[in-house]
């Protein structure tokens, strides 16, 4: 392959943690920052090294699921070097980057719950439905479901996600390619949640991105880290009660204590969260890869 010149100049798109730059050749490089965002809005606080656990993570998950849905990863940016470009990105960019295929986009979240939390928890109190269909009575937070559903959603650029139908996802992508996004979603979850399962951590839900590569459906962006997933300890495990976690619910939990109304601007982080958030995005890489990070 010839060599990519980049010292970062070609910025493609910058969502709300990533930023993608265009390398030529049918290749993108995916920077997923220390930004956090929470409720669907970008905070002014970051997470420092949240960017590297979310980069190795989904090259671990990519790896470890591309025999169930192929996907857009090349290689993490910092161990491709010279056989991909002739000027390396700076070394706290190669960290938090990986060196993708570039695919055209589905636009849709697609979320798959196993667990009754976040907004199914807070539809099922008011309604007793978990996305519009009946629940059985009784059930509490953190509940296991008898299966795991497909909740997709809307892939807003800015605002907030909102909830669609499968029939809603068919009219935008149609009944085939709808019913196999709900298809290998539910696939990709069941496998990640057993094998999570063995290593101490419940993965109650997650979302996936999807896109079109020479006609095939793969999986892009990131894929079970803990800005896209609910991760909780299993030792601790019981419905009824806020699961100890290995993502940002601390963050969600000190937002929603401030009263703030998930509108922009949010407020600063304090370093007490920052630093449980970080101690935990790390706690949950090496629980689930079985290798530690180095210093972030």
């Amino acid at each position: 392959m010839a060599l990519i010149q980049t010292n970062l100049p070609n910025l493609l798109h910058r969502g709300k943690v990533r930023d993608t730059y265009d390398l030529g050749n049918g290749l993108l490089l995916m920077v997923a920052t220390d930004r956090t965002s929470a409720f669907d809005v970008v905070l002014p606080t970051g997470i420092p090294g949240k960017g590297i656990v979310l980069s190795r993570m989904s090259e671990f998950w990519f790896s470890k699921t591309a025999h169930l849905v192929p996907n857009h990863l090349v290689g993490l940016a910092e161990d491709l070097g010279e056989s991909y470009f002739q000027t390396p990105p700076p070394n706290d960019v190669a960290k938090r980057a990986m060196v993708v295929k570039k695919a055209h986009r589905i636009d849709i979240e697609c979320i798959v719950r196993g667990y009754l939390a976040g907004s199914a928890w807070a539809e099922y109190k008011k309604h007793g439905t978990i996305f519009g269909h009946s629940a059985p009575s009784g059930m509490k937070e953190g509940d296991r479901l008898a299966r795991p559903v497909f909740t997709p959603t809307t892939k807003a650029e800015t605002g907030h996600d909102e909830n669609m139908t499968l029939d809603e996802v068919a009219t935008l992508v149609g009944i085939d390619r709808a019913q196999e996004l709900e298809r290998k979603s539910l696939a990709i979850y069941q496998f990640a949640h057993n094998y999570a399962n063995e290593q101490g951590i419940i993965i109650a839900d997650t979302k996936m991105e999807f896109g079109i590569l020479e006609g095939e459906m793969i999986l892009i962006d990131e894929l079970l880290t803990p800005d896209s997933s609910r991760f909780w300890d299993a030792s601790s495990y019981k419905p009824g009660q806020s699961q100890a976690n290995y993502d940002k619910q601390f963050v969600r939990d000190w937002l929603d204590s401030t009263g703030w109304n998930h509108e922009p601007p949010a407020p600063e982080l304090p370093l007490e969260i920052v630093n449980k958030t970080s101690n935990r995005y790390r706690e949950a890489h090496n629980k689930l890869t079985g290798k530690d990070i180095p210093s972030m």
